[in-house]
């Protein structure tokens, strides 16, 4: 089996024979042929399948009500005592609606969590996880908020109550592998989801993780879980994808992910990308402290905006926000103004 990774750009200077990557910000004039057990070769882009080509430039369908012509960006609030880079800070529910809030202001998602998925973690009683989340949704709701808001979540019970309370999305960081039952509830909600993959489960996900090529095994994972959630019946426009990183990898299999972020565009769906303030920032860059990991989160959202990602999930909103401003007004034509 070949894979096509396109080789992407965002240089105003475009040749005539580029084409452009998911109907966004980026084109590609050259793509990367990948298999296993033989040499990467490169080919033009007028030499791409059919097939292929059409996947990697069809504009991509809205999601969450969000047009995709540009990078989106989608915040964490975690309403947990143990999540590993601000666990504790939003447990109480006023703490949480207030960062809530705030994220809002400068995210068009905001990503609530009630179960701790770090390394390590153990599974939360589906009632603790609900009496987390339930109420910090009813009350933004409540407030006037009313941008996408995604439930990161693994049980159909807890994305069940959170949809209810105003949830506009699921989060899956088990790629609907976790509990049988919410594949069938996205379906019947007709909710957008987003597809992680992960390596086994957090409790015991990063005790020496292995793969043969970890870019082509992701790929191959997602193409998996996607077709199973189409089976499920769960449209395809409303599925978006997350490489997993952290999630039953290694600091290298993290960079080699990174490196070739592109070839899931390949899969015809919306990419997300959660790096933000995860270990191997603090190792490669220094920062042991994850509140510290800012300016390595930032390079590695900046290199995901460069590769055509669509969603960017990150801890330090505002921050990110700016230096998405920036990126834009020198690398697009139609840079973003400030709210």
């Amino acid at each position: 089996m070949e894979y096509f990774r396109p080789i992407v750009m965002c240089d105003a200077h475009r040749p005539e024979a580029a084409l452009p990557l998911a109907g966004g910000w980026c084109w590609f004039a050259q793509l990367e042929v990948l298999s296993r057990g033989a040499p990467a070769r490169l080919i033009a882009a007028a030499d791409c399948p059919r097939e292929v080509r059409q996947r990697l430039t069809a504009r991509r369908a809205d999601f969450a009500g969000l047009t995709l012509d540009r990078p989106r960006l989608m915040g964490i609030l975690n309403v947990t005592p143990d999540s590993f880079s601000d666990g504790g800070l939003h447990l109480a529910p006023q703490a949480a609606l207030m960062q809530g809030r705030q994220i809002s202001r400068a995210a068009e998602i905001l990503d609530i969590g009630g179960e701790s998925t770090r390394p390590g973690a153990g599974e939360l009683p589906v009632a603790e996880e609900v009496a987390r989340v339930v109420p910090v949704i009813e009350q933004l709701r409540a407030g006037g908020m009313r941008g996408p808001i995604s439930i990161d979540t693994r049980k159909a019970l807890v994305a069940a109550a959170a949809l209810r309370a105003g949830a506009t999305l699921v989060n899956d960081v088990s790629g609907l592998g976790f509990d049988p039952a919410l594949g069938p509830l996205v379906a019947k909600e007709a909710a957008p989801v987003v597809i992680m993959h992960a390596q086994g489960l957090p409790a015991t996900m990063q005790q020496d993780p292995r793969y043969g090529d970890v870019l082509l095994d992701v790929y191959d994972a997602l193409a998996a879980r996607i077709s199973a959630a189409v089976a499920m019946g769960i449209e395809r426009d409303r599925i978006a994808v997350d490489p997993g990183i952290g999630f039953g990898k290694t600091a290298a299999h993290n960079l080699a992910l990174l490196r070739g972020l592109s070839l899931l565009h390949g899969l015809g769906c919306p990419i997300v990308l959660g790096a933000s303030r995860k270990r191997f920032i603090g190792s490669l860059g220094g920062a042991e402290a994850a509140a510290s990991r800012l300016p390595g989160s930032l390079a590695v959202a900046l290199a995901g905006f460069a590769q055509g990602v669509q969603v960017t999930r990150v801890h330090d909103v505002a921050e990110t926000r700016q230096a998405l401003r920036l990126w834009q007004a020198l690398n697009t034509d139609h840079p973003e103004s400030p709210a």
